[in-house]
């Protein structure tokens, strides 16, 4: 079961305010990229993978399988195996303007959480884990004194 409780969309922002805002929601949770920040920014020529990376996020690059991305996606919905918040508005907006033209080519705009949930079940189920616990203390046991059991006698 796969459960969609946050979205991060803003467009055109620096770097470190994306890696600021994903911290927030937890900075141990892995993520996938997509493959293009592999790429050079048109900016100053430094990868944006290896920019989030520095930036303390734990992220590797997405399979971007686009036909079967989709398909997998379609699998946990009808299966009944994924369950997205009704707070999510941009995710539901983008979903509903998902669609293909008429040779049966995804349309691309309006569709980067549609990507970025495909990047999630193409190459994140594999990263997922829950949070990391603290651990508990130990509780030290000491045995009663001999005397001290006289209830056995």
């Amino acid at each position: 079961m796969i459960y969609l409780y946050s979205e991060h969309y803003r467009a055109h922002d620096e770097p470190h305010v994306h890696t600021e805002a994903i911290k927030q929601r937890g900075a141990w949770i892995p993520g996938a990229i997509d493959p293009a920040s592999r790429g050079r920014s048109q900016r100053d020529g430094i990868q944006l993978l290896d920019l989030y990376r520095n930036a303390g996020l734990d992220l590797e690059s997405a399979a971007n399988a686009v036909e079967a991305g989709i398909f997998a996606c379609e699998q946990l919905m009808y299966g009944g195996r994924l369950k997205v918040f009704t707070s999510l508005g941009n995710f539901y907006s983008e979903f509903r303007m998902y669609r293909r033209d008429q040779e049966g080519r995804i349309v691309k705009e309006f569709d980067h959480l549609m990507d970025a949930f495909r990047y999630l079940v193409m190459s994140g189920r594999d990263r997922m884990k829950t949070q990391p616990r603290k651990p508990e203390p130990q509780l030290v046991y000491e045995s009663p004194q001999r005397d001290n059991l006289r209830w056995m006698r």
